[in-house]
């Protein structure tokens, strides 16, 4: 019985050593496998470090977010452009590099554009009719701020028309709501982004949180029954906060990832230590003249031309954050896993 029990045994450790001379056990697999991912994953990372270093990625710089109103022949104020003029800006973003991405993009960190590329964020304030009016078939009338945007990113492919439109209860000068409802759904169907502006365009600022709220939440709840839209930021009337910061980002109807001002500086970009979502800068579009010789569109745009690594600057990859070692402390603690040193 010994012997039959031995021979059994023997049988089984042969069979055993004669599979491992086909197969190797399950543990040094493992390891191999691990082994090859680690060296993959290296290898990747050395390959996207490469990449930012090439186009000297930076993606703790700064990115301006344009202010624009109207788009008319006889500009009343500082504030309009003339088309020639709207035309003239996009051609110079478009020839400098500039990608348009909408203020929730922006915000919530989701900057999808090609390495070496900068981010621009253009927007429009008070929802009129010099912004967008359709016709009878539903086009953009001709020198209307989005059909224009449009033909400049028909002929610059790398330059994609969007932008964000802040409505106010004019509603580009329609009051039928059926026609409303047909302006805010060509924005939505078209990529662009709707978001909050009040109802009435009233300064914030002294205001009771009542009154805020009141003046935030009525426009966003029409909106929403209008398009279907929950409007993620908001550019606050004459750039003036409420007493409270906090009153602007959530209320009753409302719950905002950003809070934009009026015209003065460059942003920082959302993944720095200096990025305060309550109060976002935006800059004023106009020449260097007057008032505006050094916070307008035209300086700031010559500033960053001139200051490169001072401008945002893309990597390629929304997944990762891109930028010289040295900026490493201006890196906020919440992307320190997309961080992206070189």
């Amino acid at each position: 019985m010994r012997l039959r029990i031995f021979g059994g045994v023997g049988l089984l450790a042969a069979a055993a050593l004669l599979s491992g001379c086909d197969s190797q056990p399950t543990t040094v697999k493992m390891a191999d496998t691990k082994a090859d991912a680690a060296a993959k994953l290296r290898a990747s990372q050395a390959a996207k470090v490469k990449i930012a270093a090439q186009v000297k990625a930076n993606e703790l710089g700064q990115i301006p977010v344009l202010m624009f109103h109207r788009v008319i022949d006889k500009p009343g104020s500082t504030d309009d452009r003339t088309p020639q003029q709207f035309r003239a800006d996009l051609e110079r973003l478009a020839r400098e590099g500039y990608v348009p991405i909408t203020a929730a993009e922006m915000v919530a960190g989701k900057i999808d554009i090609p390495a070496g590329k900068h981010p621009v964020v253009l927007t429009f304030d008070d929802s009129s009719p010099s912004q967008l009016t359709l016709n009878e078939v539903g086009v953009p009338a001709p020198n209307t701020a989005v059909a224009i945007l449009k033909d400049v990113a028909a002929k610059h492919p790398g330059f994609p028309a969007k932008a964000t439109f802040y409505v106010t209860r004019d509603m580009f000068g329609k009051t039928v709501r059926e026609e409303q409802a047909q302006m805010l759904g060509w924005l939505k169907e078209n990529g662009f982004e709707i978001g909050n502006h009040t109802r009435d365009h009233i300064n914030l600022r002294g205001r009771s949180h009542k009154e805020v709220d009141e003046q935030i939440s009525t426009i966003a709840q029409q909106i929403d029954s209008l398009s279907g839209v929950h409007p993620t930021t908001i550019a606050l009337p004459y750039g003036n906060q409420p007493s409270n910061k906090e009153w602007a980002m959530h209320g009753k109807a409302y719950h905002h990832q950003g809070a934009f001002l009026a015209g003065y500086t460059p942003a920082p970009a959302p993944f720095s230590k200096a990025f305060e979502p309550q109060g976002i800068p935006r800059i004023k579009v106009m020449e260097k003249k007057g008032d505006c010789k050094q916070f307008c569109s035209e300086a700031w745009l010559d500033w960053l031309k001139n200051n490169p690594d001072m401008r945002y600057t893309s990597d390629g990859d929304v997944r990762t954050v891109a930028y010289p070692k040295f900026k490493n402390p201006y890196l906020r603690k919440s992307f320190s896993k997309w961080g992206l040193p070189y």
